[in-house]
Order: structure tokens, then sequence, then C-alpha cells
């Protein structure tokens, strides 16, 4: 395949921490990352149709975990760009009540068509047994009473149920993202809302912090590399209770400041050597 199937994820995250820094809102982001995923997708069919699996075990590796994980997160940033798009403020009882809304649908889409299935129950518990009959292609029964989505798939591209598959990380994917939208103390990503983070507050100006947040990421500093600036962000944000808007038409603005740029950075520098200078006084 053009596309060797374990890299694919990589390219995936890859993707999402490039536009997570080049970007200046999710809105961007998400729409992005729908175009970039359809086309992933559209390529690597044309890889399977032309070049077919070296096996079956390669096979149901694919349309198991390969071809779920581009659609479902194809499904997820669709329908964030939808959320987000239509999402009435940017603050306020108004905003909360919104994503409220959305996440209730969510939640009951999924008692509707995922979680009270026996297929669910089978990909939830990691049972294999009928992995050769769900992740094959060629074996839809239409006796089964199955969605009438079946109809429209690609039998050259699809086994149905690597569809579902999809569908529940999309769903996965969504409920976090919504969960962090109504409080992001819940994520849980974000694992510092505690007693003892509870009267940390930053008390210098929103730019410095955003200056310090784009020096880490920018350096690596912080999971090599892998965490997007966003996510950096939101860790600072819940931990120091503050509320950074647009950090990056602010990261923009610092590059056009006249005079030093790191203005933060460069008071830091000398408030250390300041220190360490007074320490060795003592």
């Amino acid at each position: 395949m053009r596309h060797p199937m374990n890299n694919i994820m990589a390219e995936i995250q890859k993707m999402e921490r490039k536009l997570s820094a080049e970007t200046s809102s999710f809105i961007d982001e998400a729409c992005k990352m729908t175009i970039y995923l359809q086309e992933l997708l559209r390529t690597v069919k044309d890889d399977v149709i032309r070049e077919g699996f070296s096996g079956v075990d390669e096979e149901i590796h694919f349309f198991k975990v390969v071809k779920p994980n581009i659609l479902g997160k194809l499904i997820y940033y669709n329908k964030v760009y939808r959320i987000e798009t239509a999402c009435p403020v940017d603050n306020g009882d108004l905003n909360q009540r919104y994503y409220s809304f959305q996440l209730k649908a969510l939640t009951q889409e999924y008692r509707a068509h995922i979680c009270y299935s026996s297929f669910y129950r089978y990909y939830r518990s990691g049972r294999t047994d009928r992995d050769g009959e769900f992740f094959t292609l060629g074996n839809i029964n239409y006796h089964d009473g199955l969605n009438s989505y079946v109809f429209e798939i690609d039998p050259m591209f699809s086994t149905y149920f690597d569809y579902k598959v999809a569908k529940i990380i999309a769903n996965e994917l969504t409920y976090s993202y919504l969960t962090t939208k109504l409080n992001p103390a819940q994520n849980p990503d974000v694992l510092l809302q505690n007693e003892e983070t509870k009267n940390f507050f930053w008390t210098q100006s929103k730019n410095a912090l955003i200056e310090l947040i784009y020096a880490l990421y920018a350096s690596e500093s912080i999971s090599h590399g892998k965490i997007g600036i966003r996510k950096i962000s939101l860790i600072f944000q819940v931990l120091f209770r503050i509320s950074l808007n647009d950090i990056h038409n602010s990261f923009h603005r610092m590059k056009t400041r006249a005079g030093s740029r790191t203005l933060f950075l460069d008071q830091l520098k000398f408030s250390l050597e300041e220190y360490m200078d007074r320490d060795n006084s003592l």
C-alpha cells in the first residue's frame, strides 16, 4: 500500500499537531482536518482496491482498526465543525445551554443506535472470535436486519461493521469534546483539579502566559512536542483558572512587537539571574 497501515495513525497525529499550532480557531482546524481526512480516506481506498491485502489478518486489522480510526475522526471533526459554526455566542448561559443540548442529543443517539447492540458488546469486550465475519469483505448478511446505510456503502471498501466501529470512535471523541466545553475540569485528560491547585492564580498578564505557553510548545518541552498548543493552553487555563481567548491572534501580534518580541521571557531570565545573584550573597 502507498500508505503503510502502521504509519497512517502517525500521519494523522502529525497533521493534528501541525494544524493545532497553525490555525486561528478550532473551527478552522476542524474544517481543515475534515478535508485532510476525506482525502486520506480516498487515497487509502484507491490503494486497497488496487492492491488488496497480504492476507486475512491484514484485512481484519485494516477494517477493525485502521479504517475506523480514519473515518471515526472524519465524522468527529465534521460534527464538531457543524456544532461550532452553529454555536450562538462565545460565552454565557446561552452557550452552556447549547452545548448541553448537543451533549443530550449525542447521548440519545448513543443509547438508540450503539450501546444496546450485540455488536457493541462484542467490540467492547475485546472478543476476536467473529472478526472474520465482521471485518472481512463480502460477508454482509442482509438477513440480520441491518441499518439502511448498508445500501450506500461500497462493498469493495466496507464490511459495514467498520462503519459501526467508526461511529463508536466518533461518538466518544465528540462526547469528550462537549464535556470539555461544558466543564474543562471534568475532562479526563485534564487531571489538575484538586485541593493542591485550587489556590493557584496567574498574576501576570494574559499575553505573558500566552508567551510562556508558546515557548514551551516551540521548545517541545512538554511530552516531547507531541501535545498541541490548544491542549497545553487548556491545561494552563484550568490550572490558573484564567480564560485565554484566541491565543493564536495574540501570538501573531507578539511577532510584530516593536523591540523585544519576548518581553515576558526576557523578564523571567532577568528575574532568575537576579534571584541567583541574591541567593549567592546569602
